[in-house]
């Protein structure tokens, strides 16, 4: 099964990707490919979601040609992997603040000669296919999304050492824990934040890396904004919100009824 997002990024398209924070059953992905979303990543760093639940979800999702990643609470090797023997096609690591931290994702999520990943044999990811082991293991390797989280200065700062790890395929800025971290909160137009971006995108294009970014939602001027710098990968919302969103927008059309 090839993974679409990744294909995507690579040919340069815009790459959408749904956020789940409180779904657990395999139909939100009929529901995330029917609205368009070219990927979801199912979020164990701010949900209590099991790792049971999840592994059906990127099943599910497989199923609809739409690539399933997963935000595994910590960089622990053990939940990489076993989130990857899962069914997820990639990982978007949280808080990774430096190329050593950088290195250590890729060993646990890409097999040698780029990683350590210990081998499962055929997973839910190449639909279950029989494959010599070479295969299998050079197949996931290609077909794995490696996502790293930049959420502080100090990762800001260390942008084009990660940037330049084998191994990782996309630098994705968490705008809100970033924005915290530097002392402006919820101020995503803030010249610092914009600042961070543009350092980043630089680092992305020297080394070939996709630039993703999460946390800007609503405002569509500075989404197109950061396009044009290069990003490629966008969070653009998630379960939780968007459900409040057109739930909120139908009471009050309903309220006024009366």
């Amino acid at each position: 099964m090839k993974n679409a997002a990744k294909h995507k990024l690579a040919a340069g398209e815009l790459v959408l990707c749904l956020g789940l924070r409180q779904a657990r059953s395999p139909d939100i992905a009929m529901i995330a490919a029917e609205c368009g979303f070219d990927a979801l990543y199912a979020d164990m760093e701010h949900s209590p979601l099991s790792l049971e639940t999840v592994s059906a979800i990127c099943v599910g999702a497989l199923g609809q040609s739409i690539t399933p990643l997963v935000r595994p609470p910590s960089h622990a090797g053990d939940w990489i992997s076993r989130a990857l023997d899962g069914g997820a096609q990639g990982v978007i690591v949280p808080h990774v603040n430096d190329a050593a931290q950088a290195m250590a994702v890729v060993r646990n999520g890409r097999f040698p000669p780029l990683g350590h990943r210990s081998v499962m044999g055929p997973t839910p990811a190449l639909g279950y296919r029989a494959l010599p082991l070479g295969e299998i293991n050079q197949t996931l390797n290609t077909e794995t999304l490696i996502i790293v989280m930049l959420e502080t200065p100090e990762g800001i700062a260390n942008a084009e050492a990660i940037a330049a790890v084998p191994g990782i395929d996309l630098l994705l800025i968490g705008s809100n824990d970033l924005c915290t971290e530097m002392g402006i909160p919820g101020q995503l137009r803030h010249a610092k934040l914009r600042a961070a971006f543009e350092t980043t995108a630089q680092a992305c294009k020297k080394h070939g890396k996709t630039l993703g970014v999460g946390g800007i939602r609503g405002d569509l001027e500075l989404q197109r904004d950061l396009v044009q710098l290069g990003a490629r990968f966008i969070i653009a919302g998630n379960d939780t919100n968007y459900l409040a969103a057109a739930a909120r927008k139908d009471v009050q059309a309903l309220r006024e009824l009366a």
